[in-house]
């Protein structure tokens, strides 16, 4: 029985990530990016694609409208699910711009609409490449978080992390590709900020007691 509350539960999280994206995009402001960290944007080359969605929705809800005007309870219903659409494609688009990638101290934060925040650690990250790809084939360990079809930095790992996907499923991944704006720049500056982790002078020994 938990099973299904527990994907209710993810659900409904995830509704409320993209009405809280919808939000946060009409103030201007940015989620999870906290003081010192430095945020990379990914949502830019899929605007154009989900701008015309919404617009093709649009478009279908008041042809469907019109089309249903003579029956007012499927009407009703009709234009609140092709209202919630339109809403949805917003809070997608919403999420992408408002999530973006975030580099911290010790970790990168890889994120994608409302239902992917991955976390990982600086001294997990064995390789990062600049490497545009527009095909992926399915395999064990690769996450793939496409936008607009395609990626563009490949992070490899040398011990994997823990995926969680939106209805809960875990599995392991050991190499992660995932699309920036700037991805030379976020390429970059992951590796400095890797080298930064790998050179840092480890603690001193604490003063006996």
């Amino acid at each position: 029985m938990r099973r299904p509350v527990t994907l209710v539960r993810r659900l409904a999280g995830h509704e409320l990530r993209l009405m809280l994206a919808l939000v946060l995009w009409a103030a201007r402001r940015r989620g999870g990016v906290g003081p010192g960290d430095r945020p990379f944007g990914h949502a830019r080359d899929q605007a154009a694609v989900m701008y015309g969605f919404a617009f093709v929705c649009v478009v279908e809800t008041v042809a469907v409208s019109y089309l249903l005007k003579g029956w007012p309870a499927v009407h009703a219903v009709a234009l609140f699910l092709d209202v919630y659409t339109v809403v949805f494609v917003f809070g997608l688009h919403a999420a992408s711009v408002t999530r973006p990638h975030v580099l911290s101290g010790d970790a990168v934060r890889l994120r994608q609409a409302g239902h992917v925040d991955l976390r990982i650690p600086l001294d997990r990250i064995a390789a990062v490449r600049h490497e545009l790809r527009f095909t992926h084939e399915k395999a064990d360990g690769v996450l793939d978080l496409k936008v607009a079809a395609q990626t563009s930095v490949t992070l490899e790992l040398s011990e994997p992390v823990t995926f969680t996907g939106l209805l809960g499923r875990e599995r392991p991944v050991r190499v992660v590709r995932c699309h920036a704006d700037d991805a030379r720049a976020f390429a970059t500056a992951l590796r400095d900020a890797v080298t930064r982790e790998r050179t840092a002078p480890s603690p001193g020994p604490g003063r006996p007691a």
